[in-house]
Protein backbone atom coordinates (compact mmCIF):
# COMPACT_ATOMS: atom_id res chain seq x y z
CA UNK A 1 0.00 0.00 0.00
CA UNK A 2 3.01 2.28 -0.38
CA UNK A 3 2.22 5.48 -2.24
CA UNK A 4 4.09 8.37 -3.82
CA UNK A 5 3.26 12.00 -4.41
CA UNK A 6 2.82 13.43 -7.93
CA UNK A 7 6.49 14.50 -7.83
CA UNK A 8 7.58 10.93 -7.11
CA UNK A 9 8.48 11.44 -3.43
CA UNK A 10 6.99 9.00 -0.91
CA UNK A 11 3.89 10.34 0.83
CA UNK A 12 4.16 10.74 4.61
CA UNK A 13 1.29 8.41 5.43
CA UNK A 14 -1.43 8.73 8.05
CA UNK A 15 -1.75 8.28 11.80
CA UNK A 16 -5.17 7.63 13.31
CA UNK A 17 -5.49 7.97 17.08
CA UNK A 18 -8.50 5.86 18.02
CA UNK A 19 -10.14 6.87 21.30
CA UNK A 20 -12.75 4.82 23.13
CA UNK A 21 -14.93 5.34 26.18
CA UNK A 22 -14.62 2.91 29.05
CA UNK A 23 -18.26 3.63 29.83
CA UNK A 24 -19.41 1.91 26.65
CA UNK A 25 -19.42 -1.88 26.39
CA UNK A 26 -16.21 -3.13 24.66
CA UNK A 27 -16.69 -3.99 21.02
CA UNK A 28 -19.36 -1.37 20.42
CA UNK A 29 -17.35 0.82 18.09
CA UNK A 30 -18.53 3.25 15.44
CA UNK A 31 -18.59 2.22 11.80
CA UNK A 32 -15.82 4.73 10.83
CA UNK A 33 -13.66 3.18 13.56
CA UNK A 34 -14.14 -0.35 12.22
CA UNK A 35 -13.37 0.92 8.71
CA UNK A 36 -10.15 2.56 9.88
CA UNK A 37 -9.10 -0.58 11.75
CA UNK A 38 -9.73 -2.88 8.78
CA UNK A 39 -8.03 -0.61 6.25
CA UNK A 40 -4.95 0.12 8.41
CA UNK A 41 -1.55 -1.23 7.49
CA UNK A 42 -0.75 -1.61 11.18
CA UNK A 43 -2.68 -1.35 14.45
CA UNK A 44 -0.86 -0.61 17.71
CA UNK A 45 -1.87 -0.46 21.36
CA UNK A 46 0.39 0.23 24.32
CA UNK A 47 -1.95 -1.39 26.85
CA UNK A 48 -2.07 -5.16 26.63
CA UNK A 49 -5.09 -5.19 28.95
CA UNK A 50 -7.12 -2.71 26.91
CA UNK A 51 -10.75 -3.95 26.99
CA UNK A 52 -11.12 -3.57 23.22
CA UNK A 53 -8.25 -5.89 22.27
CA UNK A 54 -10.09 -9.24 22.60
CA UNK A 55 -12.90 -7.93 20.39
CA UNK A 56 -10.54 -6.55 17.78
CA UNK A 57 -8.67 -9.84 17.55
CA UNK A 58 -11.91 -11.78 17.40
CA UNK A 59 -12.79 -9.61 14.39
CA UNK A 60 -9.52 -10.68 12.73
CA UNK A 61 -7.57 -7.48 13.34
CA UNK A 62 -3.93 -7.97 14.31
CA UNK A 63 -2.88 -5.62 17.10
CA UNK A 64 0.74 -5.06 18.04
CA UNK A 65 1.13 -4.52 21.79
CA UNK A 66 3.70 -1.77 21.67
CA UNK A 67 4.13 1.79 22.90
CA UNK A 68 5.46 3.67 19.86
CA UNK A 69 7.34 6.93 20.10
CA UNK A 70 6.61 9.75 17.71
CA UNK A 71 9.68 8.77 15.69
CA UNK A 72 8.46 5.14 15.56
CA UNK A 73 5.15 6.31 14.08
CA UNK A 74 6.85 8.38 11.40
CA UNK A 75 8.87 5.35 10.37
CA UNK A 76 5.80 3.10 10.41
CA UNK A 77 3.91 5.54 8.17
CA UNK A 78 6.69 5.87 5.63
CA UNK A 79 5.61 5.21 2.08
CA UNK A 80 2.03 6.28 2.61
CA UNK A 81 1.13 3.63 5.13
CA UNK A 82 -1.73 4.08 7.63
CA UNK A 83 -1.15 3.30 11.29
CA UNK A 84 -3.99 3.16 13.83
CA UNK A 85 -3.09 3.66 17.48
CA UNK A 86 -5.73 2.40 19.92
CA UNK A 87 -5.48 4.96 22.70
CA UNK A 88 -5.36 4.08 26.35
CA UNK A 89 -7.50 5.78 28.98
CA UNK A 90 -5.25 8.86 29.09
CA UNK A 91 -5.44 9.43 25.33
CA UNK A 92 -1.67 8.98 24.71
CA UNK A 93 -0.53 12.49 25.77
CA UNK A 94 3.17 11.60 25.55
CA UNK A 95 2.74 10.42 21.98
CA UNK A 96 0.75 13.44 20.85
CA UNK A 97 3.23 15.78 22.55
CA UNK A 98 6.07 14.06 20.71
CA UNK A 99 4.28 14.42 17.38
CA UNK A 100 3.68 18.10 18.12
CA UNK A 101 7.39 18.64 18.82
CA UNK A 102 8.36 16.96 15.54
CA UNK A 103 5.84 19.03 13.63
CA UNK A 104 7.14 22.20 15.24
CA UNK A 105 10.75 21.43 14.37
CA UNK A 106 10.10 21.83 10.65
CA UNK A 107 12.73 19.16 9.90
CA UNK A 108 10.40 16.33 8.93
CA UNK A 109 7.39 15.84 6.75
CA UNK A 110 4.56 14.91 9.07
CA UNK A 111 1.94 12.29 8.27
CA UNK A 112 -1.71 13.21 8.27
CA UNK A 113 -2.98 13.09 11.84
CA UNK A 114 -6.55 12.17 12.69
CA UNK A 115 -8.33 11.86 16.02
CA UNK A 116 -11.14 9.36 15.59
CA UNK A 117 -13.57 8.79 18.49
CA UNK A 118 -14.55 5.12 18.24
CA UNK A 119 -17.20 5.27 20.95
CA UNK A 120 -18.98 8.12 22.65
CA UNK A 121 -20.30 8.82 26.11
CA UNK A 122 -24.07 9.10 26.17
CA UNK A 123 -25.71 11.73 28.42
CA UNK A 124 -25.49 10.49 31.99
CA UNK A 125 -22.44 8.33 31.30
CA UNK A 126 -20.50 9.83 34.21
CA UNK A 127 -23.12 8.34 36.52
CA UNK A 128 -21.48 5.00 35.76
CA UNK A 129 -18.25 6.41 37.18
CA UNK A 130 -20.06 7.43 40.34
CA UNK A 131 -21.49 3.94 40.76
CA UNK A 132 -18.04 2.38 40.33
CA UNK A 133 -16.43 4.82 42.77
CA UNK A 134 -19.19 4.13 45.30
CA UNK A 135 -18.66 0.38 44.95
CA UNK A 136 -14.98 0.76 45.76
CA UNK A 137 -15.55 3.15 48.65
CA UNK A 138 -18.15 0.83 50.17
CA UNK A 139 -15.71 -2.07 49.93
CA UNK A 140 -12.50 -0.35 51.05
CA UNK A 141 -13.32 2.68 53.22
CA UNK A 142 -13.51 1.84 56.98
CA UNK A 143 -16.18 4.50 57.56
CA UNK A 144 -18.32 4.01 54.47
CA UNK A 145 -18.32 0.24 54.76
CA UNK A 146 -20.07 0.46 58.14
CA UNK A 147 -22.83 2.90 57.22
CA UNK A 148 -26.53 2.01 57.27
CA UNK A 149 -29.67 3.63 55.87
CA UNK A 150 -30.60 4.87 59.34
CA UNK A 151 -27.14 6.22 60.03
CA UNK A 152 -27.06 8.15 56.75
CA UNK A 153 -30.56 9.60 57.08
CA UNK A 154 -29.43 12.82 58.75
CA UNK A 155 -26.95 13.52 55.95
CA UNK A 156 -29.71 13.29 53.37
CA UNK A 157 -31.64 15.98 55.22
CA UNK A 158 -28.55 18.18 55.60
CA UNK A 159 -27.62 17.88 51.94
CA UNK A 160 -31.18 18.71 50.85
CA UNK A 161 -31.13 21.90 52.94
CA UNK A 162 -27.72 22.87 51.55
CA UNK A 163 -29.11 22.37 48.04
CA UNK A 164 -32.05 24.66 48.82
CA UNK A 165 -29.65 27.27 50.18
CA UNK A 166 -27.56 27.15 46.99
CA UNK A 167 -30.72 27.60 44.91
CA UNK A 168 -31.94 30.55 46.97
CA UNK A 169 -28.49 32.16 46.94
CA UNK A 170 -28.30 31.83 43.14
CA UNK A 171 -24.77 30.40 43.36
CA UNK A 172 -24.30 28.23 40.25
CA UNK A 173 -21.01 26.64 41.35
CA UNK A 174 -22.47 25.81 44.75
CA UNK A 175 -25.62 24.47 43.10
CA UNK A 176 -23.61 22.05 40.97
CA UNK A 177 -21.69 20.83 44.00
CA UNK A 178 -24.76 20.42 46.20
CA UNK A 179 -26.61 18.51 43.48
CA UNK A 180 -23.66 16.13 43.47
CA UNK A 181 -23.88 15.72 47.23
CA UNK A 182 -27.59 14.89 47.00
CA UNK A 183 -26.89 12.44 44.17
CA UNK A 184 -24.23 10.78 46.32
CA UNK A 185 -26.84 10.10 49.00
CA UNK A 186 -29.03 8.33 46.45
CA UNK A 187 -26.19 6.19 45.13
CA UNK A 188 -24.90 5.47 48.66
CA UNK A 189 -28.28 4.23 49.88
CA UNK A 190 -28.75 2.15 46.73
CA UNK A 191 -25.35 0.57 47.26
CA UNK A 192 -26.21 -0.33 50.85
CA UNK A 193 -29.54 -1.76 49.67
CA UNK A 194 -27.71 -4.26 47.45
CA UNK A 195 -26.41 -6.01 50.56
CA UNK A 196 -29.81 -6.63 52.13
CA UNK A 197 -30.29 -10.38 52.51
CA UNK A 198 -34.08 -10.38 52.30
CA UNK A 199 -34.98 -7.67 49.76
CA UNK A 200 -31.89 -6.38 47.92
CA UNK A 201 -32.12 -3.81 45.14
CA UNK A 202 -29.58 -1.83 43.15
CA UNK A 203 -29.22 1.67 41.76
CA UNK A 204 -30.53 0.28 38.45
CA UNK A 205 -33.69 -0.85 40.24
CA UNK A 206 -34.03 2.63 41.72
CA UNK A 207 -33.62 4.24 38.30
CA UNK A 208 -35.98 1.74 36.70
CA UNK A 209 -38.66 2.45 39.28
CA UNK A 210 -38.59 6.20 38.80
CA UNK A 211 -38.51 5.85 34.99
CA UNK A 212 -41.63 3.66 35.08
CA UNK A 213 -43.33 6.12 37.42
CA UNK A 214 -42.49 9.15 35.30
CA UNK A 215 -43.69 7.53 32.09
CA UNK A 216 -46.93 6.39 33.73
CA UNK A 217 -47.63 9.80 35.25
CA UNK A 218 -46.95 11.71 32.02
CA UNK A 219 -49.41 10.25 29.52
CA UNK A 220 -49.52 13.67 27.85
CA UNK A 221 -45.85 13.11 26.97
CA UNK A 222 -45.59 9.35 26.48
CA UNK A 223 -49.22 8.50 25.71
CA UNK A 224 -52.36 9.78 24.04
CA UNK A 225 -53.59 12.09 26.82
CA UNK A 226 -53.47 15.85 26.48
CA UNK A 227 -52.57 18.55 28.98
CA UNK A 228 -52.25 22.19 28.02
CA UNK A 229 -51.65 23.80 31.41
CA UNK A 230 -49.50 23.03 34.44
CA UNK A 231 -52.67 22.75 36.51
CA UNK A 232 -54.00 19.95 34.28
CA UNK A 233 -50.69 18.13 34.59
CA UNK A 234 -50.78 18.42 38.39
CA UNK A 235 -54.37 17.19 38.62
CA UNK A 236 -53.61 14.12 36.52
CA UNK A 237 -50.45 13.46 38.54
CA UNK A 238 -52.40 13.50 41.79
CA UNK A 239 -55.16 11.27 40.43
CA UNK A 240 -52.68 8.75 39.08
CA UNK A 241 -50.69 8.81 42.29
CA UNK A 242 -53.82 8.18 44.38
CA UNK A 243 -54.70 5.13 42.27
CA UNK A 244 -51.13 3.80 42.43
CA UNK A 245 -50.88 4.20 46.19
CA UNK A 246 -54.49 3.10 46.83
CA UNK A 247 -54.89 5.96 49.25
CA UNK A 248 -58.03 6.37 51.27
CA UNK A 249 -57.39 9.96 52.31
CA UNK A 250 -55.80 12.98 50.68
CA UNK A 251 -53.52 13.12 53.71
CA UNK A 252 -52.04 9.67 53.06
CA UNK A 253 -48.40 9.79 52.09
CA UNK A 254 -47.65 13.18 53.62
CA UNK A 255 -44.48 12.81 55.74
CA UNK A 256 -45.29 14.09 59.22
CA UNK A 257 -41.62 14.57 60.13
CA UNK A 258 -41.01 17.39 57.66
CA UNK A 259 -40.68 20.97 58.94
CA UNK A 260 -43.90 22.27 60.49
CA UNK A 261 -44.62 25.09 58.05
CA UNK A 262 -44.01 22.77 55.08
CA UNK A 263 -46.28 20.15 56.63
CA UNK A 264 -49.07 22.69 57.18
CA UNK A 265 -48.76 24.01 53.62
CA UNK A 266 -48.80 20.47 52.20
CA UNK A 267 -52.01 19.64 54.06
CA UNK A 268 -53.60 22.85 52.84
CA UNK A 269 -52.49 22.07 49.28
CA UNK A 270 -54.01 18.58 49.38
CA UNK A 271 -57.31 19.98 50.69
CA UNK A 272 -57.44 22.66 47.99
CA UNK A 273 -56.49 20.23 45.18
CA UNK A 274 -59.21 17.81 46.31
CA UNK A 275 -61.77 20.67 46.40
CA UNK A 276 -62.64 19.87 49.99
CA UNK A 277 -64.13 22.38 52.42
CA UNK A 278 -62.26 21.77 55.66
CA UNK A 279 -62.15 24.80 58.00
CA UNK A 280 -59.02 25.44 59.98
CA UNK A 281 -59.19 24.56 63.71
CA UNK A 282 -60.70 27.37 65.75
CA UNK A 283 -58.43 26.70 68.72
CA UNK A 284 -56.11 29.45 69.87
CA UNK A 285 -52.36 29.32 70.27
CA UNK A 286 -49.18 30.01 68.31
CA UNK A 287 -49.31 26.65 66.55
CA UNK A 288 -52.78 27.30 65.17
CA UNK A 289 -51.80 30.83 64.15
CA UNK A 290 -48.83 29.42 62.25
CA UNK A 291 -51.09 26.82 60.66
CA UNK A 292 -53.39 29.59 59.44
CA UNK A 293 -50.43 31.58 58.06
CA UNK A 294 -49.08 28.50 56.26
CA UNK A 295 -52.50 27.80 54.73
CA UNK A 296 -52.78 31.43 53.63
CA UNK A 297 -49.31 31.33 52.08
CA UNK A 298 -50.12 28.14 50.17
CA UNK A 299 -53.35 29.64 48.85
CA UNK A 300 -51.40 32.67 47.62
CA UNK A 301 -48.77 30.51 45.94
CA UNK A 302 -46.06 31.31 48.48
CA UNK A 303 -43.76 28.71 50.00
CA UNK A 304 -43.99 29.52 53.74
CA UNK A 305 -40.64 27.86 54.49
CA UNK A 306 -38.88 29.92 51.81
CA UNK A 307 -40.63 33.09 52.94
CA UNK A 308 -39.62 32.52 56.55
CA UNK A 309 -36.03 31.75 55.55
CA UNK A 310 -35.86 34.99 53.56
CA UNK A 311 -37.20 36.94 56.53
CA UNK A 312 -34.75 35.19 58.84
CA UNK A 313 -31.83 36.12 56.57
CA UNK A 314 -32.92 39.76 56.70
CA UNK A 315 -33.10 39.53 60.47
CA UNK A 316 -29.65 37.90 60.59
CA UNK A 317 -28.20 40.73 58.52
CA UNK A 318 -29.74 43.26 60.91
CA UNK A 319 -28.19 41.45 63.86
CA UNK A 320 -24.75 41.44 62.23
CA UNK A 321 -25.10 45.14 61.46
CA UNK A 322 -25.99 45.88 65.07
CA UNK A 323 -22.89 43.95 66.15
CA UNK A 324 -20.72 45.82 63.68
CA UNK A 325 -19.78 42.57 61.91
CA UNK A 326 -18.41 43.05 58.40
CA UNK A 327 -17.80 46.78 58.74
Amino acid sequence: MNATSPEGAPTPGRVVLLTTSHRVAPGLLSWPAWQALREADQVMCADGTHPQLPYLREAGIAVAETAPTAEDLLAACAGGRTVVVVATGEGEPALTDGLARLAGSGRVTMPDLELLPASYDLPGARLLDLVQVMDRIRAECPWSSRQTHRGLAKYGIEEAYELVEAIEDGDRDELREELGDVLLQVVFHARIAEEDEEAPFSVDDVAGTIVTKLVHRHPHVFGDATATTPEEVKEHWLRTKAVEKRRESVTDGIPLHQPGLALAAKLASRVRSAHLEVPLPAAEGIGYELLALAARAEAEGVDPEAALRAAARTYRDAIRAAEGVGE
